[in-house]
């Protein structure tokens, strides 16, 4: 009910100030299981193509975003849970096995599920290697893995930025792979991994994107040291500054104390 109410406020929004244009939305399924496989540019990935795709879409959100105190956290926190949006725990291990059974459970229920493969947005615009849950899910569930480039949307809501930028953005849709030929081949990291691989492939393709053989997360991680590091020399820099400034006033000042620097009479 309330996914329809938003679709119906914020849809119209959207399309009358973003004007989203797609390509290849047929190759959405109109009924059935399917896992919409999207590359991750911006907070605002996830309304964008609920808006172009008539049925409902249901993502995996970082649990951060219906944990949140104070009234803007439990502000988002309903927004989120009424969107049909499911929390997941990026910290691996059983976390990763409840996400991959949350996905399971809608793709059995005959539904779209939408996946972020990088596992959190890019940091630089570019495409990072893929995680390889989503190759599991396609395996267990036997829903064709549909591969969704979002165009532009990093330029509209670069991350840390409220209020996005009006411009055009775009969804390029490609068509649905295949993966039946690996069934009963899910716990084959080996499997896992070129079936990944290949989705990522997809979606640059899709995109244009330049792809990285490094996870988006160590990403950012090597980013923020860096930005850090950055930071650090900076302030020693300044401070360098700082101290070599006093150290020369007070030289100036014992010349003119002692008339060393004086003319001779």
């Amino acid at each position: 009910m309330f996914y329809r109410l938003m679709k119906m406020i914020v849809g119209p929004v959207l399309r009358l100030f973003f004007r989203p244009w797609v390509e290849g939305q047929e190759h959405i399924p109109e009924r059935g299981p399917a896992i919409l496989a999207s590359n991750h540019l911006s907070f605002s990935d996830s309304f964008f193509l609920p808006t172009v795709v008539p049925r409902r879409i249901t993502f995996l959100a970082k649990s951060d975003y219906f944990t949140g105190r104070g009234v803007k956290g439990r502000l988002t926190a309903a927004f989120f849970k009424g969107v049909g949006q499911l929390p997941v725990d990026r910290s691996g291990g059983r976390a990763s096995e409840a996400a991959l059974n949350a996905g399971l459970k809608v793709l059995r229920e005959e539904q779209l599920f939408g996946i972020y493969p990088e596992g959190t947005r890019s940091p630089d615009g570019r495409l990072y290697r893929g995680k390889t849950g989503i190759a599991r899910l396609a395996l267990e569930s036997r829903a064709p893995v549909i591969p969704v480039a979002m165009i532009d949307t990093e330029k509209i809501q670069p991350p840390g930025k409220v209020v996005p930028k009006i411009m055009r953005v775009g969804i390029k849709v490609g068509e649905p792979l295949d993966f039946s030929r690996y069934e009963g081949m899910e716990d084959d990291r080996f499997i896992l991994r070129a079936i990944t691989d290949e989705i990522m492939y997809a979606l640059m393709e899709l995109s244009g994107q330049e792809y990285v053989d490094t996870y988006a997360a160590d990403a950012k991680k090597q980013l923020d040291e860096a930005r850090k590091q950055a930071a650090a020399a900076k302030a020693a820099e300044k401070g360098a500054d700082a101290a070599a400034h006093e150290d020369a006033e007070p030289a100036a000042g014992r010349g003119d104390a002692d008339g060393s620097d004086r003319p001779a009479a």
